[in-house]
């Protein structure tokens, strides 16, 4: 059985680590290059930065920002935020980024998962999925969440698959910084569709949501951003607790 993973996440504006709630209402949450330190240090198998305004202002994700972090951890990083190029993917690989996500650039131009794929590897690939659950249905958003397309996240999921993406990355806009629990029913339906890991993102709170996240919801790693921002779940807690729950989770 693989382990499963616990991935923070920064999400990054003006240089600043912030979190929200539903995308919106964003506060700070601190340096980081501090954050990134400490998650390093302190039992997070991976590290997930997102520069969440570079696809809105037009611009490309912080690659500066990104060697700096990479300098201070020792734990797979993957970087994403305004890429939507191969020539974007191999500066945030030369910069230190073990794998990179795209979002908005892979649902306009589907072909650029199947170049990335080609030129670094999928297990450089994670394609990230911001999707908003409506009328019964689960809509795929864009630029942050406030682009609603017409594609369904289900059908999108399948082809990014077969496209050479090595991961999802799939967020419930609708669960994001509630606290509320992951979107698990959603996230099972995922799992049986595709072959490729599924990173549960949106609504943890408590050490159980992160639980049901892998057992209800089929998960392969689950991330979070304010509880572990805000030191209301130590990450050692957390893994400590699931692998007395029985999940197969690296102490």
């Amino acid at each position: 059985m693989l382990t499963k993973r616990i991935i923070p996440c920064l999400d990054i504006k003006n240089g600043r680590t912030v979190k929200g709630i539903n995308f919106i209402n964003l506060r700070d949450a601190g340096d980081p290059v501090e954050l990134a330190s400490y998650y390093s240090k302190n039992g997070a198998d991976e590290l997930v930065f997102l520069d969440i305004s570079a696809t809105e202002e037009r611009r490309k994700t912080l690659a500066n920002l990104v060697l700096e972090i990479a300098k201070t951890i020792n734990i797979p990083f993957t970087v994403g935020g305004g890429v939507s190029s191969v020539a974007d993917v191999e500066l945030l690989l030369k910069n230190g980024a073990d794998k990179v996500a795209i979002n908005s650039a892979a649902v306009k131009n589907p072909n650029l998962i199947n170049e990335i794929s080609s030129a670094f590897g999928s297990q450089c690939l994670v394609v990230a999925i911001d999707a908003k659950q409506i009328d019964d249905d689960w809509i795929v958003h864009l630029v942050g969440g406030k682009e609603p397309t017409s594609t369904r996240l289900f059908d999108w999921a399948f082809d990014v698959a077969e496209r050479g993406a090595g991961e999802i990355l799939f967020t419930s806009m609708d669960h994001d910084g509630t606290k509320n629990g992951f979107a698990n029913e959603a996230l099972k339906r995922l799992s049986g569709i595709v072959n490729i890991p599924i990173i549960a993102s949106g609504g943890a709170g408590t050490i159980d949501h992160f639980e049901e996240a892998f057992t209800k919801g089929k998960a392969d790693a689950a991330l979070a951003a304010s509880v572990f921002h805000f030191k209301e779940i130590e990450i050692s807690a957390l893994k400590n607790t699931l692998s007395e729950q029985g999940i197969s989770i690296r102490l």
